[in-house]
This record gives C-alpha cells, sequence and structure tokens, in this order.
C-alpha cells in the first residue's frame, strides 16, 4: 500500500505548524522533538482511518497533529526517565538542553496537543477529547506498570503484554479511532479499528521489544542493548527466565539486578542466554499471533475491499520492518 500520499500531507502541515514563540528555551526543544522524523505511524493511521471512512484525509490533520504531538511528549519524558542519550539516532531532548528543560516542554506539548482538537465542531471535538484523556492516562498507567517492573521479579507474560496494551498499543489504537470519528463512522466501526489498532500496537511494541536486542545498530536509531541496561523485563526477558537452565536463570537474575557503567558483557551475555533458548522465534511467534488478531478485526469491518486492503497490508509491511 502507497501510504505517501498520507505523509507528504502530514509533513507539509507538520512544517506549517512550526512553533516560533518564546521563550525560545520552552519551544525550541518541542520543535527539535518534532523535527527529527521516525517513523510517524500514528498520524499516519489517523489519517488512514479518515480516508477509509470518509474518502478524505485532510480534515483529520488536526486530529493527527494531535496524535503525533502527544506522542512526542511520550518520548522526552520516558526518554529522562529511562535516561536514554539518543533518540531517533540524536540527542534526546534532557541531554542537548537539560532536565528541567525537558519536563517543563514536555508538560507543554500536552497542552499543545489538547489544542488541535479546537479545529473540529463541538460534538466532534467532545469525542476526541474523551477518547484523548482516556488514552492519556491510560498510557501514564502502562508507563508506571513499567517502572514498577523493574524491581520485580515475578512479572508474568500476561502481565507484560497488559502493560505494553496501555504504554504503546491504546495510542495507536486511538489514533486510528480519531480519524474515524472525525469521518463520522458509526460506533461500531469506531470500536473495530480501535480493536485492530489494539493488536497492531501490541505487534508492533514486540517487534521493537526484539530489534531493542537484535536489531542493526546502524538503522534502529536507538542504543541496541537498551532495555538490558536498564533492566527493564521485556517479554524476551519473562520467557528466557521460564526456559533457562537453572545457571542461566541465576545468570539472568544477577545480570538484571545490577547497573553497570559499561554494559557491554551483560548484553552479550544475556544474548547469549536469550538466544540458547529460541527466543527470537518464541518472539517473532508472538508477533504473528496479534498482528492476525489486529487482520480479522479488518475483516469485520463495512467498508469496500479495497480499503480493507490498505489496513492489512499497513498491518503487514509494518510487521516486516528491519529498523
Amino acid at each position: 500500500m502507497d501510504i505517501s500520499i498520507y505523509q507528504k500531507a502530514f509533513l507539509e502541515y507538520l512544517q506549517s505548524q512550526k512553533i516560533v514563540r518564546d521563550p525560545k528555551n520552552l519551544y525550541t526543544p518541542i520543535d527539535y522533538i518534532l523535527q527529527l522524523g521516525g517513523k510517524r505511524i500514528r498520524p499516519l493511521l489517523t489519517l488512514l482511518a479518515a480516508d477509509i471512512f470518509s474518502d478524505t484525509h485532510t480534515d483529520a490533520l488536526p486530529a493527527a497533529m494531535a496524535v503525533e504531538t502527544f506522542h512526542n511528549f511520550t518520548l522526552i519524558h520516558d526518554d529522562i526517565m529511562d535516561d536514554a542519550p539518543l533518540r531517533r539516532g540524536k540527542q534526546t531532548v534532557h541531554e542537548k538542553w537539560n532536565l528541567n528543560t525537558g519536563v517543563l516542554s514536555g508538560d507543554a506539548m500536552l497542552i499543545l496537543a489538547y489544542q488541535y482538537f479546537e479545529n473540529y465542531n463541538p460534538v466532534t471535538f467532545q469525542k476526541l477529547a474523551k477518547l484523548f484523556s482516556k488514552t492519556a492516562l491510560e498510557v501514564c498507567d502502562g508507563q508506571q506498570l513499567d517502572v514498577d517492573f523493574e524491581t520485580r521479579n515475578d512479572v508474568t507474560i500476561d502481565e507484560y503484554i497488559d502493560m505494553i496494551r496501555l504504554k504503546t498499543s491504546v495510542l495507536v489504537a486511538a489514533a486510528l479511532k480519531m480519524g474515524a470519528i472525525v469521518a463520522d463512522a458509526t460506533n461500531k466501526e469506531a470500536d473495530l479499528i480501535y480493536l485492530y489498532g489494539v493488536n497492531l500496537g501490541i505487534a508492533f511494541q514486540l517487534q521493537d521489544d526484539y530489534l531493542d536486542t537484535y536489531g542493526n545498530p546502524e538503522t534502529f536509531g536507538k542504543q541496541v542493548g537498551g532495555d538490558i541496561i536498564e533492566n527493564k523485563k521485556t517479554i524476551l526477558y519473562i520467557k528466557a527466565l521460564e526456559l533457562a537452565s537453572k545457571e542461566d536463570k541465576k545468570i539472568l537474575f544477577n545480570l538484571y539486578n545490577q547497573k553497570n557503567k559499561d554494559n557491554s558483557d551483560k548484553i552479550k551475555e544475556v544474548v547469549r542466554v536469550f538466544s540458547s533458548v529460541d527466543i527470537p522465534n518464541f518472539i517473532k511467534n508472538e508477533i504473528e499471533i496479534y498482528t492476525k488478531k489486529a487482520l480479522e478485526c479488518v475483516d469485520l469491518l463495512t467498508v469496500s475491499e479495497i480499503n480493507k486492503e490498505k489496513l492489512k497490508s499497513f498491518a503487514i509491511n509494518l510487521m516486516r520492518r528491519e529498523v
């Protein structure tokens, strides 16, 4: 599927929204993170959903911008919490400026995101704002669970899936549903495309977890092994702990309860344990399961076969990514 039409429309709109105002130390970091690039998956999905239900995507541009602004706000604060040095291959906001700037610029982005809904009539505004508030709170819930898991050694796969559903996939789902709301789709259709987004978002995050450990550092754009360094109990770790030998379990447990200045040996040893119990194939299979669930939601939509194919090919192409 050719999504270049949505990419072009969104990037033009993004450029038109360039924030040039004082105080510059508040707004320059916002412009920096928004211009850093990235996949722009969420705003593209808003435009795609609007197009599928109304044959036009232009009305959904402010909603798409709200989604992208909010997503980048979460990235600034995530990077602070993770003490991450890189984002999309460039310095993170708190590294390039400072911690206080990162916090305050992120706060401003959350408010700016809400302001984009003011472009819509009162009924649409209310629907979008209600969905957005629910989603924003769920993202915070997921982020807190993620933090909690760092100090727990008994996290289950079901708990982990629920955490990434909240932290990552509800925003993907909301991006799609916002496009449906702008296009005046029925509640049933909007809920179905939301469910498609939930499953696609889980598959996407599982793929991200896989690439964090097994991705190519030249193309990944983030520090490979970052989750291992931060002792994040991703699905790779949880499953490995379940399958590994007694000796390797002890190694994993010890490595995930320490913070080192030099993590190269830690990363190598953790990857060795993961690979010894075939974690790459396990996670690829999980990604396939959730992708299939997303595709099943598409079949239930009452849109044209051409539009169903757009959603299906987007999901399949997303799961083929290597970066």
